[in-house]
């Protein structure tokens, strides 16, 4: 049994929801439960991280329990609206209980991530906008993913959609630039897409979703991205 890398979209969405999954190692040097595991469905095999709500460690700011749910919000909010940054993400039961499985990404090894983040590419801009709009608390350089292909993806998405402005990020290389025309149409897509009666009321409270709406407003209000607060440290520490 083998992974198949010309399987499509549905065929990875439906061995995700519903493949036999087992558990074969730990992210150790994560602080909530992370478990990389494969995936056997029809004949293929996927690889992907499993993130059980049973392993999520309390936290002061965020309701317990509510960590996978927030990383497939994000996940959906990246599909629906156009960002496409995101690695596919459900929502399922698996060997601990109901969690967050996420496919796995097979990262480009040859780069200097500390000089990659900090270039001008345009897939890191979208993703400066896309923190900005779930409010990332956690946007380190380890959770940006540039595969061998130049596709960029980001993952660690549990600690997002707080209802309280908490933005930490690595990357403010374009804080205070006007949005792009192109940029200010996509946060049209996100208001359209949080006007319609969608999934994201079963993952996120009411006040969320409205801090949610809130924070797209005043991006497309002040047409710029947002700058550094003075009132929490901007950068998570460790940022890697």
């Amino acid at each position: 049994m083998a992974t198949d890398v010309n399987l499509s979209p549905e065929q990875i969405q439906i061995a995700l929801r519903s493949g036999e999954m087992k558990v074969t190692g730990r992210l150790v040097d994560a602080s909530n439960a992370t478990l990389l595991a494969s995936i056997y469905q029809d004949g293929f095999e996927l690889v992907c991280i499993y993130k059980p709500i049973a392993g999520e460690r309390p936290l002061w700011d965020f309701s317990d329990g509510t960590l996978a749910h927030r990383e497939y919000a994000a996940y959906l909010l990246s599909e629906k609206c156009n960002f496409n940054l995101v690695p596919m993400t459900v929502l399922r039961e698996g060997p601990f209980g109901e969690g967050a499985v996420q496919l796995w990404i097979d990262v480009d090894q040859s780069l200097d991530m500390i000089e990659y983040f900090q270039r001008d590419i345009p897939e890191l801009r979208k993703m400066a906008l896309f923190d900005a709009i779930v409010n990332n608390t956690d946007r380190k350089i380890g959770h940006i993913l540039p595969d061998i292909t130049g596709k960029v993806y980001g993952c660690d998405h549990g600690v997002t959609f707080h209802s309280e402005d908490k933005l930490r990020t690595v990357l403010w290389r374009w804080a205070g630039e006007p949005l792009t025309q192109q940029e200010l149409s996509q946060l049209d897509v996100v208001q359209d897409f949080l006007t319609a009666p969608g999934e994201l009321e079963e993952l996120l409270t009411e006040g969320e979703i409205e801090a949610l709406s809130e924070r797209v407003n005043r991006l497309k209000e002040t047409c710029t991205f947002p700058v550094p607060s003075k009132e929490w440290p901007a950068v998570p520490w460790p940022p890697y």
